[in-house]
C-alpha cells in the first residue's frame, strides 16, 4: 500500500525544486533518515509551501531516491557543501502556477499547526480534501504499480560489449537524463551511469557483461548502491542468469531486493521501440529536447 507524505518547503526551495528536475532533498538527522528509509517509489506527494503562503499548492508522487554526495542546491553550491543529502524526485500530478499560491493553496488551522514538520506521513482523509479543495477527483483506490514479468530472449549473436553500452547511454539521453559510459568509481569505472543533472550523483548504473566476471561486476553495482542508493542494473546473457541467481542468493544477498537482471537482447529492442516514440514525438512538435 502507498504512502502519502506531506513535503514542507519555503517558497524559494519549491520554486528551486521544481525548475531542477523535480527534485527535493532532506537534512540526514535520525527521525528524517528514518522516514527517508520508509518512502517507497510511487508514494503519494502533497507539496506544502510554508510562509507566507501557509498552504498546500499541489500533489505528485515518488519516482525514485538516492542519497547525494556532491552539493546541488544554491545554498549548497554557495557553502560547497551538501546540507540535504537524502533526496528523492517526483513526478507532478497537479500544481498551482506560483501567481495562484497565496490565494488558491488549501489550508487549514489543523495543517498549519502540522506542517512544522518538514516531512511526514499523512492521512488519506486529509488527502482527500486536500484534493477536492484543489477541484481534484478523491482517491478512491491504492494505485498498483506494473510488474514487469521476464521476457522469453533469443541468442544474443554478434552484439558487442561498447555497442550495449552505447545503447544504454542512447536509452539514457531519450529518457532525459545524462548519460556517461566509464564513469569513475574510486579505482575502477562503471559501464552506463545515468543521472539527473550535472552535479547529481548517479540514479541508474549498469554493468554490461558478455562472457565477463559477473563476481566483480555485480560487486561494482552494489558498492555503487551502498554510496550512492542508486538503482543497479546487472546486464547479460541468459546464459549468465543461473550464475548471477546463485551469487545473489549468497555473496550478494544484502542486495537482492534492489540489483535487477536485464537480458542483452532487451536492450536493442528497448532502444528502437524509444527511437520510434522520439520520431513521432517530433513529428508531432511535442518532443520536449
Amino acid at each position: 500500500m502507498h504512502q502519502f507524505w506531506l513535503v514542507v518547503g519555503s517558497e524559494k526551495n519549491w520554486k528551486v525544486a521544481f525548475e531542477n528536475s523535480n527534485l527535493w532533498g532532506l537534512k540526514d538527522f535520525r527521525e528524517l533518515r528514518s522516514l527517508w528509509s520508509m518512502l517507497r517509489e510511487g508514494d503519494g506527494l502533497l507539496f506544502y509551501v510554508s510562509k507566507p503562503v501557509h498552504g498546500i499548492i499541489g500533489f505528485g508522487h515518488v519516482v525514485t531516491k538516492f542519497r547525494q554526495t556532491n552539493p546541488l542546491w544554491p545554498d549548497e553550491i554557495k557553502r560547497n557543501e551538501v546540507i540535504w543529502p537524502l533526496r528523492f524526485e517526483f513526478d507532478i500530478e497537479y500544481c498551482l502556477p506560483p501567481s495562484l499560491w497565496k490565494s488558491r493553496r488549501y489550508t487549514s488551522h489543523d495543517l498549519q499547526m502540522i506542517s512544522r514538520m518538514v516531512f511526514q506521513c499523512y492521512p488519506i482523509e486529509e488527502v482527500n480534501a486536500a484534493r477536492v479543495a484543489l477541484d481534484l477527483k478523491p482517491l478512491t483506490e491504492t494505485t498498483i504499480l506494473p510488474i514487469v514479468a521476464d521476457r522469453a530472449t533469443t541468442e544474443p549473436g554478434a552484439i558487442k560489449h561498447d555497442d550495449l553500452k552505447a545503447y544504454l547511454a542512447e536509452i539514457g539521453r531519450v529518457q532525459g537524463y545524462i548519460a556517461d559510459e566509464e564513469y569513475a568509481l574510486e579505482s575502477t569505472r562503471l559501464d552506463v551511469v545515468w543521472r539527473r543533472v550535472e552535479r547529481s550523483v548517479p540514479t541508474f548504473v549498469f554493468e554490461v557483461q558478455i562472457g565477463g566476471d559477473i563476481y566483480h561486476a555485480m560487486a561494482k553495482l552494489k558498492h555503487a548502491f551502498d554510496l550512492w542508493n542508486s538503482h543497479i542494473f546487472l546486464v547479460a546473457t541468459m546464459g549468465d542468469k543461473s550464475k548471477y541467481e546463485e551469487l545473489l542468493s549468497g555473496t550478494f544477498h544484502e542486495v537482492a531486493d534492489q540489483m535487477r537482471f536485464i537480458d542483452i537482447t532487451s536492450i536493442k529492442e528497448l532502444l528502437e521501440k524509444k527511437r520510434d516514440y522520439k520520431d513521432l514525438e517530433r513529428a508531432l512538435g511535442i518532443f520536449k529536447r
